[in-house]
């Protein structure tokens, strides 16, 4: 049966006519990476990660096909990650050091589980999933900072590599699609592929990483809280033949467009250049 009548269609809005396009193929990641990592399971000394991930990547996945059929308010798409961050801080129960770049590991207590924790998981999510609405977006911008991971991972040759050999891959693979305008892998994929960013830094202890590898995601949400709440404005793009522009700067792609106006996948290709920055840095910054 062909992907086009298994999955629903969407309008590809930024293409001449809109063609319809098969949405939601997120799932696609959330149920490999998670019958991977059961697999995993069975396997010490990573099975309690790997189910531990495994659980995070379902419930994100769960999370993202919630919003699609319900349409979730911000108020419970910024409060529902955080039953996720219940795993996570089993997991890391008798380890609250979190390494930063200029003080080295600090004992953070009981905060780290209770607060630390819990913002991470909820923070980079919901990050992840506000920056959208182009071709490949959602997809190959969170694979550049888990491939950022993997190498922090290999270099430093720590056990939680294994953790990412498939869903780097099968990210990577609906990445291909997706940025071709093939695809589109809905509130699943966006909320699955955050959520494994958050969990997997809490798991291999790479906070630091993910704080700078992430600045671009925290660059648009704060643009796009700021004009929302304060001003009650939101981002909009404007089609001029095959570019894309902005007439006002309330997100990191209508910056960009604002400045100078692009094709679709050259904007995707400059923001992912901007990723790949920060994710080199933190890559650096953590094996310095």
């Amino acid at each position: 049966m062909d992907v086009n009548e298994l999955f629903p269609k969407a309008p590809d809005k930024h293409k001449p006519g809109e063609p319809m396009v098969p949405n939601g193929l997120g799932v696609i990641y959330v149920l490999i990476s998670a019958a991977y990592l059961f697999f995993l399971y069975n396997f010490e000394p990573i099975g309690s990660a790997a189910l531990t991930l495994a659980s995070c990547i379902l419930f994100g996945g769960f999370m993202g096909l919630l919003d699609d059929w319900a349409d979730l308010r911000w108020r419970y798409k910024a409060l529902l990650p955080l039953i996720a961050a219940l795993p996570l801080a089993i997991l890391r129960e008798g380890d609250s050091k979190m390494a930063t770049y200029f003080w080295g590991k600090i004992d953070f207590g009981i905060y780290y589980y209770i607060v630390i924790v819990p913002l991470i998981v909820a923070i980079t999510t919901n990050a992840v999933n506000q920056l959208g609405g182009l071709n490949g977006l959602e997809t190959v911008c969170p694979s550049i900072v888990l491939t950022g991971f993997f190498t922090i991972s290999v270099i430093l040759d720590r056990k939680e590599q294994t953790l990412l050999y498939v869903p780097l891959i099968v990210l990577w693979a609906l990445a291909y699609f997706n940025f071709r305008g093939k695809i589109f892998v809905g509130n699943t994929g966006s909320f699955a592929a955050g959520i494994t960013l958050a969990a997997y830094a809490i798991i291999a202890n790479m906070e630091q990483a993910l704080a700078i590898s992430i600045i671009p995601y925290i660059i648009n949400s704060s643009l796009i809280l700021i004009n929302a709440l304060f001003f009650n404005r939101r981002a909009s793009l404007e089609m001029n033949g095959s570019l894309l522009k902005s007439s006002q700067r309330r997100s990191l792609v209508t910056l960009i467009a604002y400045y100078y106006p692009s094709t679709e996948r050259r904007l995707v290709l400059i923001i992912s250049l901007i990723f790949t920055l920060t994710t080199v840095v933190a890559i650096f910054a953590s094996i310095a």
